[in-house]
């Protein structure tokens, strides 16, 4: 019984954002994805290499919605990203035979990773299933991979977070680096 009653959670939900911490988050996430969007459309469309991956998306409710989680921070956001694209990478070539094999374990080791290395960035965990379960043409990336899109894109979502969320007087990002 006890195993089902801390199930019941033991606080309650934070208050709802002001409309200005809203309107701020919308603008960061926008500017972010926009940016990373253009250097997909108008520098590598013509190419093989793809900019824009799923995880970024959730990459931005972090540093432009959540930007004091610990989660958010940019050494948990750049590291935590390619770390597990190293190993996503890394278990697609070795496992791609099986891929659910493959896809457990790219996921299971980013997140072990990112915590012995304090680079905790849940939208790491799907950078690193995205190298295994991505198109012929993230396979196609290789290692290449971990550069760009990976760390292209995350250091381009950080310095717009850095710009957007310094803007207000009552936002602050990051609360730290390393």
């Amino acid at each position: 019984m006890a195993y089902f009653q801390k199930m019941k959670g033991i606080t309650k939900s934070p208050p709802r954002p002001g409309l200005s911490e809203i309107a701020w988050s919308w603008l960061g996430a926008f500017l972010g994805i926009a940016a990373v969007a253009l250097l997909h459309y108008n520098f590598l469309a013509e190419s093989d290499l793809v900019m824009i991956i799923g995880s970024f998306g959730a990459s931005a409710v972090l540093i432009y919605g959540a930007i004091r989680s610990p989660l958010a921070q940019p050494r948990n956001l750049v590291g935590g990203h390619i770390l597990s694209a190293i190993i996503g990478v890394f278990c697609y070539q070795t496992f791609h035979g099986q891929m659910w094999l493959a896809a457990a374990l790219a996921v299971a080791t980013a997140i072990a990773v990112m915590h012995a290395t304090c680079t905790l960035h849940p939208p790491g965990g799907a950078t690193a299933l995205i190298a295994v379960i991505g198109s012929d043409n993230v396979h196609a990336l290789g290692y290449l991979y971990v550069i760009v899109p990976v760390a292209l894109g995350a250091v381009t979502m950080l310095i717009i977070a850095l710009l957007v969320n310094n803007i207000p007087r009552n936002r602050r990002y990051p609360e730290f680096w390393f």
